[in-house]
């Protein structure tokens, strides 16, 4: 089966094998779904085309014989969603559907966990999913899950400021709601390990070892540890190059993001507590192949 994951910035999608439980293949793109979004209020017609090329461009690479697909917050937002989607499915047969924050949440915290519990011995975990138009703040023990989701991501503050000193200082003023889902996590929680999901801990994962866009390995990023350090290196680091440099380390279309990325990340760091941060390649697309499977067992 294929599992896709229609996201802010990038479509990313994965073919799973249900009975082997195994990852076959995968494919991502930046789509810039979000893209004007924060000021125009709908997806544009330049996105659409994006998604929908990139979706065709995956069926020469996956087999598209089961397909479940989900988008998020771009699509939550967007006016236009119900034309967008119509579109899409017209000209590539995928049909998607808009889930909720809780859901992202769910699928993202399936997928991060099934790596996390073979390494990690923990009560109570702390993740983190920063996207594109949204941030998850997530809570898991073995009884519950709580969530919460702030509209506050990469894209759409990184096209709010115009410049690093707007970004930096915004950025530390958009964040400010998320203090009093922490503050209250850790009292009533106490979360005892500290993960991150998505392109931003990832991306910088990848750069401390080594890799870059184009070596990118989400089995040896899986594990890496963060700290607040890291974060402000790599900051100074690709500020110090230009956009085409920058763009060859992290990714076409994603050079003028990732900063917004690693301020969003080290406020909620700041806020944590912790030292250091697990960082892991499993996200959406991976929990809904995970749930997909697990549901086609059950019946």
């Amino acid at each position: 089966m294929v599992a896709i994951d229609l996201g802010s910035n990038t479509i990313r999608m994965v073919e799973f094998d249900c009975e082997k439980k195994i990852i076959t293949n995968r494919f991502e793109k930046i789509v810039k779904t979000a893209d004007n979004l924060v000021n125009t209020g709908v997806i544009s017609d330049e996105a659409v085309e994006r998604i929908i090329k990139a979706i065709n461009e995956a069926k020469e690479k996956l087999v598209f014989k089961d397909v479940s697909a989900k988008t998020t917050e771009a699509l939550r937002a967007g006016k236009n969603s119900k034309e967008v989607l119509q579109k899409i499915e017209e000209q590539t047969g995928v049909k998607f559907e808009i889930i909720s924050p809780e859901e992202e949440a769910y699928y993202t915290t399936i997928a991060t966990e099934s790596f996390i519990k073979q390494k990690y011995h923990y009560k109570t975990m702390f993740l983190v999913d920063i996207g594109g138009g949204s941030t998850e703040l997530i809570v898991k023990n073995r009884k519950e899950l709580l969530t919460e989701s702030f509209q506050i991501g990469i894209v759409t503050v990184s096209q709010k400021y115009k410049s690093i000193d707007a970004l930096e200082y915004g950025i530390k003023q958009d964040v400010k709601p998320f203090a009093d889902f922490i503050k209250f996590t850790k009292m009533s929680y106490n979360p005892d390990i500290f993960v991150a999901s998505s392109g931003t801990p990832t991306t910088i994962a990848a750069l401390k070892i080594g890799l870059n866009y184009s070596t990118y390995d989400g089995d040896k990023v899986n594990g890496v540890e963060l700290t607040v350090k890291d974060l402000d290196y790599w900051k100074e680091e690709l500020l110090k190059m230009e956009l085409k440099q920058r763009e060859k380390l992290v990714g076409v279309g994603r050079g003028s993001l990732i900063v917004s990325g690693i301020l969003i990340f080290k406020e909620i760091f700041k806020m944590s507590g912790f030292k250091k941060c697990i960082v892991c390649d499993l996200g959406v697309r991976e929990g809904i192949a995970f749930d997909y499977c697990k549901r086609k067992q059950e019946k």
